[in-house]
């Protein structure tokens, strides 16, 4: 749930309101209701999303939890955030070019499926015959496009940007700016750049609490399609159909090291409960079981386009 009060948080809430009452994909987050008051406070302005028990990427990849992301889930939530942008598009009749795409606005349902949120920065893309949308510039340091940052000019490659730039927070483990680190580390993508030309090097950059765990064949490829998303000319970037083909590819070829998605706080709980109350010798059956990573990320292989032309968010009546 999200609160807004000033009169850029209302633009903004009334734009995901627009937004995601047309919009209807497996990876984008659904509006279950909203509401609108005015009290002496100011305006009031709540949405309601559906819930997100494994909060976001952002919350398991950069802060130092006791469980990592396995590295085939980080592959298929990489997947899924593409599935996501190439939805907003590609497959419906207007273009949605999201505008603040990065880990935060990431979320994981139960089963660590990924869904975008929060899209009150979201634009409509150029129509036809025009090359780009001209606006303010908007959304996150760090993760916009230098393109758009010096001219305002807005593309859906802006998005592919921002991908690229969640593909090496992914490889790291590291956020895209962090300022207590010495200064020539930084900034991450300058930070990655001696290092991924060269194959012995490139481990050096790899998130450290994987461990073995991660595979190195498939760790260089996604730096090579994460650089593809950062070339430096738009129109040189990859569509995001074209990255979920290659990501594709990268989860075919990767090695299931890992096989289990690290438990959340509150299974971590249960278990404990339950370990504490069970007879001795049933410990073993007590703990929750971890499901196969590579069966979920191959479940689903090819999403279809939604209708959404029936779909409308809900009231919540206060």
């Amino acid at each position: 749930m999200f609160l807004h009060s000033s009169n850029q948080g209302h633009k903004e809430w009334i734009n995901e309101v627009n937004f995601l009452g047309v919009v209807k994909h497996p990876n984008l987050v659904k509006l279950v209701g909203y509401c609108a008051e005015d009290d002496e406070r100011g305006i009031q302005r709540l949405l309601v999303y559906e819930l997100m028990c494994n909060k976001s990427l952002e919350d398991h990849l950069l802060t130092r939890s006791a469980s990592p992301l396995p590295w085939l889930l980080r592959l298929k939530i990489a997947q899924d955030a593409a599935r996501g942008l190439a939805y907003l598009h590609e497959e419906m009749e207007f273009q949605l070019i999201f505008r603040d795409f990065k880990t935060s606005n990431i979320l994981l349902d139960e089963d660590f499926n990924a869904k975008l949120s929060d899209f009150g920065l979201a634009r409509q893309g150029p129509t036809a015959g025009l090359g780009h949308v001209s606006t303010s510039v908007v959304g996150t340091v760090g993760y916009a496009a230098p393109e758009y940052v010096h001219t305002g000019r807005l593309t859906a490659k802006s998005d592919v940007w921002s991908f690229g730039v969640v593909l090496y927070e992914l490889i790291t483990g590291r956020r895209v700016l962090e300022r207590n680190l010495p200064r020539g580390e930084q900034k991450l993508l300058e930070w990655v750049k001696p290092y991924v030309s060269d194959p012995k090097k490139f481990p050096t950059i790899l998130d450290p609490r994987l461990e073995e765990q991660i595979d190195m064949k498939s760790a260089l490829k996604l730096a090579s399609l994460a650089n593809k998303c950062l070339m430096k000319h738009p129109k040189s970037r990859p569509k995001m159909s074209e990255i979920i083909e290659m990501l594709g590819s990268i989860i075919d070829s990767a090695s299931p090291r890992d096989e289990f998605v690290p438990e959340t706080d509150r299974e971590t709980e249960i278990i404990t409960e339950e370990t504490e109350e069970s007879e001795p010798g049933k410990h073993e059956n007590s703990r929750k079981k971890g499901f196969d990573l590579r069966e979920l990320v191959m479940r689903n292989r090819s999403i279809g386009k939604l209708d959404w032309r029936n779909w409308t968010p809900g009231l919540v009546r206060t």
